[in-house]
């Protein structure tokens, strides 16, 4: 299944993250934001937005990302 997906979206053009949010906890952070990228969906340019959260945990003094979630946004 995960191959399928990477060969549907590969060869992004561009990608700019807009930040809503973001909080550091002790060892566990946030990010909150609009991701903006450009790349080719089955051959064909699409543009689009995400709406993107992502949980990072620090691990052994370096930041990792635990979860994500990205969804898109109705237009």
């Amino acid at each position: 299944m995960f191959i399928g997906i990477a060969k549907q979206f590969s060869n992004c053009t561009s990608y700019r993250f807009e930040l809503l949010a973001c909080d550091v906890l002790g060892d566990m952070a946030y990010t909150a934001g609009l991701e903006h990228p450009s790349v080719p969906v089955d051959g064909e340019p699409r543009t689009y937005i995400l709406r993107a959260t992502q949980i990072y945990r620090r691990e052994d003094g370096q930041w990792k990302v635990a979860h994500r979630h990205g969804d898109t946004v109705a237009a």
